[in-house]
């Protein structure tokens, strides 16, 4: 895996391989980031992404110059990784927190820009994700969330909901807090 663009652009992301994630695909993400560079300055913005894994979107936002990006993930291991990497290239606006997801969501009083959730395809909630970002006020006003899932979901129906991307077997659904 690398970065894909801005301060950090190639530089290599190496995950132990018994690490429980399925990263997103360079293709997906650099088809994303597309999209995102077309809609918003990514210039100090504040991030939020949920169920981070490896890192590999918090260090794209962190390279295109999004400012109080805050990594979230149950996983010990996951959580060790990306503060590793984060010190390794020098990342100082780069949080991470381990914990439940759902918990973060219900109990958290700050708000952000960007918020980016890719959760385990299998995951039993997936669907009341959206309904959790917009309940507890997280996503400040004219901001973007963007929810990865499997093609099983669709949330065309949520009165928030904006645009979807298949990227092979990636789904992107994009929010706006209008």
């Amino acid at each position: 895996m690398r970065i894909i663009s801005g301060k950090y652009k190639r530089r290599l992301i190496k995950p132990p391989k018994d690490l429980p994630v399925r990263p997103t695909t360079d293709m997906a993400r650099e088809s994303l980031f597309n999209i995102l560079e077309n809609k918003i300055d990514f210039e100090g913005k504040s991030v939020l992404d949920l169920f981070s894994g490896t890192g590999a979107i918090s260090y794209e936002f962190i390279s295109r110059g999004c400012k109080d990006v805050l990594a979230v993930d149950s996983n010990f291991r996951c959580v060790q990784f990306i503060k590793k990497t984060a010190s390794e290239f020098e990342m100082k606006d780069l949080l991470t927190i381990k914990g439940d997801v759902f918990r973060f969501l219900s109990k958290t009083k700050s708000s952000f820009d960007i918020i980016f959730a890719d959760p385990p395809y299998d995951l039993e909630n997936l669907d009341t994700i959206p309904d959790l970002v917009f309940s507890n006020n997280l996503l400040n006003e004219k901001g973007i969330f963007i929810l990865e899932h499997p093609k099983i979901y669709d949330f065309s129906d949520h009165p928030l909901f904006v645009d979807h991307r298949k990227y092979g077997k990636v789904n992107f659904s994009f929010f706006e807090n209008k």
